[in-house]
């Protein structure tokens, strides 16, 4: 069965929920590494003979064109991030709108014209956006990836397989990240600390599961997840876990885990066209 492999591409400071020097007025000031590392992704998933679904942030497309042209060229799917790294429920249903405007011009000046599939920062389509599929739907999206079945950024209700979710403009197919049951509650396994942190062959194995019972699973990742010289800030022990925990060796569990098993891009995997968006 193919799974969905897919990267959010932004730059390593693109931290939500974070001011300071951090904050978006100073973005530009700060050292870019977002076309260095997602060029190692690109070698990475040639190397593998994989193909995925990148997720870009429209202020990266607009400063890097030819990086998003070239994912492109290599045979993914670009989808969009967003445009300011805003978590969803922070913004109003028309500042969403204006920001998934600006996401899609900026890729299309890019190059990419359709853009089908959308993954909000930090999971933050959830209860306390209770509109914003429906923004999608109007803004002809035809799937979302950022309802995590987990507590804190999402909801352990939430299912975990890919479902279509109705809204008054229409359907949205919703495709969850994979997680795990540990602890009592639901961890993160395809993506962030969770996927980081895990052995490979627990991961191969939960995505082998899951396929079994016919569900195909998201794997999520980071270029700055791959950084060979992170640079290194001092961020709130949450957001210092979450961004630096067991970066070291991440490239080569990934690698393990993406010849282990089928990916492909989302759109493929849910069967989509493009008469579809």
């Amino acid at each position: 069965m193919r799974n969905c492999l897919t990267v959010d591409v932004e730059e390593w400071f693109h931290v939500c929920g974070i001011s300071g020097p951090f904050a978006f007025e100073h973005w530009d000031r700060l050292p870019s590494r977002v076309v260095e590392t997602t060029r190692d992704v690109l070698g990475l998933f040639d190397a593998c003979g994989a193909r995925a679904t990148f997720f870009v942030l429209g202020w990266v497309a607009a400063r890097h064109p030819t990086l998003v042209r070239d994912i492109a060229r290599a045979g993914h799917e670009i989808a969009s991030h967003g445009h300011l790294h805003r978590r969803v429920y922070e913004l109003t249903p028309e500042s969403f709108g204006a920001d998934l405007a600006e996401s899609r011009a900026a890729l299309a000046a890019a190059g990419v014209a359709d853009v089908r599939g959308f993954r909000a920062p930090e999971w933050s389509i959830n209860g306390r956006a209770p509109w914003a599929l429906d923004v999608l739907a109007r803004a002809r999206f035809a799937f979302d990836s950022s309802m995590a079945p987990m507590r804190i950024v999402g909801d352990p209700a939430y299912p975990q397989r890919p479902h279509v979710r109705a809204t008054a403009h229409g359907e949205v197919i919703e495709f969850p990240p994979l997680v795990d049951r540990r602890f009592g509650q639901n961890i993160p396994l395809g993506v962030g600390w969770g996927l980081r942190m895990s052995d490979p062959a627990r991961v191969l194995a939960a995505i082998a599961e899951r396929n079994r019972r016919g569900i195909p699973i998201a794997i999520v990742v980071h270029p700055w997840e791959i950084d060979r010289d992170p640079p290194r800030v001092t961020l709130p022990l949450a957001k210092q876990f979450a961004h630096y925990f067991r970066l070291g060796g991440f490239q080569t569990r990934l690698e393990q885990i993406i010849r282990g098993a089928t990916f492909a891009p989302m759109g493929e995997v849910l069967g989509l066209s493009a008469v579809d968006a």
